[in-house]
């Protein structure tokens, strides 16, 4: 097997997103099967043949650094329902909260519309907004986070 075919096989699998090939000469057959994204590459599976094999051997795969949480020690402030984000009380109004922002339970940091009610969302934690991770006008889930806070 042409070990320069395999690696565009392998291309070609990433390019169209294909999680698995399998390709048959005679009595050999070899099937090659890419993992999620976090995986390091494709895994190359032959079965043995009768034929002998000029092929190089496999690729071994290097396992990936283990990836830094960035979020690791931040509280996350979830939305409560679902609905429209919006970050200030009116469309000229500035932001209740920004990155860098100090709050305490009581403070305001957004507001959720569900079924054209105004809803003003509480932080309900202490500590400074680290990350805003939603838009004004973005539609939203529950459970959703909206911020991240440092505490």
């Amino acid at each position: 097997m042409d070990v320069r075919l395999l690696e565009q096989i392998v291309k070609m699998m990433a390019v169209n997103d294909l999680n698995a090939v399998e390709l048959r000469d005679g009595e050999r057959r070899i099937t090659l099967k890419r993992g999620p994204a976090t995986h390091s590459g494709p895994v190359y599976h032959t079965l043995a043949s009768s034929a002998p094999s000029h092929a190089a051997p496999p690729p071994v795969a290097v396992a990936a650094a283990p990836a830094v949480d960035e979020d690791a020690g931040l509280t996350p402030i979830k939305s409560p329902m679902v609905g429209t984000f919006y970050s200030a009380g009116s469309p000229d109004a500035k932001p209740f909260v920004q990155v860098g922002s100090t709050i305490d339970d009581e403070t305001d940091v957004c507001i959720i519309e569900a079924m054209k009610v105004f809803n003003n969302i509480k932080a309900e934690t202490r500590g400074t907004i680290a990350k805003i991770l939603v838009t004004n006008g973005q539609t939203v889930e529950f459970g959703q986070i909206l911020f991240m806070v440092k505490p």
